[in-house]
């Protein structure tokens, strides 16, 4: 049977993608750009401090999926999004959820560092000012070291806080941007290829930064580099033009996958 008629025959997601008392939980999730359909009806739960990774080919709708989840799909006009995703007990797509303090809890770092033209201090406490989670120069002081301390960066700056953050290099500014994403103390951050603009010495520094945050943080990475993913994550979710076609342990999805189409795409044979 070849890759297409074992993608015809695919009718549910295989695997364990179904948790008991998840951090995030989506059911029946579409999504639609215009009249083309990215996702088909998936159902996925994340558990709490687990590294997730997404994994599968270029325009698989990984990156799609991985945006529903802070509605960062929500500043794309055409694109609208179906099913039930859940932040523990809040509806995400609540018409009267106002998404500020939504992206606050699930924050969200991108493929190519974004510091803001500020210096490395003001890119830190930019968030914690905005949602008035510190009011003295001393509280803001001490999130800033400590965002940048658990970022891995905090040695490496601390004698050039006033510094434009545009000025660090491609690896530390990475590090930068996700001690400003954990500055605000989301619950869930989203990482979207947050390796795929660094040199493999700043990639270790960010793996290893990703398993030291998944002891306080539930994580979701996608990536193109199965390395990646078998190195930082818990639980693997492969996707496939648009559908979930399965979750499972990480180590289990690499050397014994449920589906034939994972396996030929860990094997190399398409993707």
């Amino acid at each position: 049977m070849n890759i297409a008629e074992q993608n015809a025959e695919y009718e549910t997601t295989v695997g364990k993608p179904l948790l008991n008392d998840p951090k995030m939980s989506m059911r029946g999730v579409d999504v639609f750009y215009g009249d083309k359909q990215a996702i088909f009806g998936v159902d996925l739960d994340i558990g709490r401090n687990q590294v997730i990774a997404m994994i599968g080919p270029s325009g698989c709708g990984k990156s799609t999926f991985l945006r529903c989840l802070n509605r960062m799909n929500d500043t794309i006009d055409i694109c609208r999004v179906q099913g039930k995703l859940m932040l523990e007990s809040q509806d995400i797509y609540d018409p009267s959820l106002d998404v500020v303090p939504l992206r606050a809890r699930v924050g969200m770092v991108f493929q190519k560092p974004n510091p803001f033209p500020k210096s490395i201090y003001d890119n830190v406490a930019y968030g914690p000012k905005v949602h008035g989670l510190a009011t003295r120069r001393t509280e803001l002081d001490e999130i800033v070291e400590t965002s940048l301390r658990k970022a891995g960066l905090w040695n490496e700056v601390k004698d050039r806080l006033h510094g434009p953050g545009t000025g660090l290099s491609g690896g530390q500014q990475q590090r930068l941007c996700i001690a400003r994403t954990i500055a605000v103390s989301p619950e869930v951050i989203l990482m979207d290829e947050p390796c795929s603009a660094l040199d493999p010495i700043a990639t270790a520094k960010v793996e290893e930064l990703i398993a030291e945050l998944s002891e306080n943080f539930t994580i979701a990475i996608v990536t193109h580099s199965m390395q990646q993913a078998a190195r930082v994550s818990h639980r693997t979710a492969y996707f496939h033009l648009g559908k979930l076609i399965e979750v499972n342990e990480t180590e289990k999805v690499f050397t014994n996958p449920d589906h034939a189409l994972t396996e030929a795409y860990i094997t190399g044979r398409f993707g």
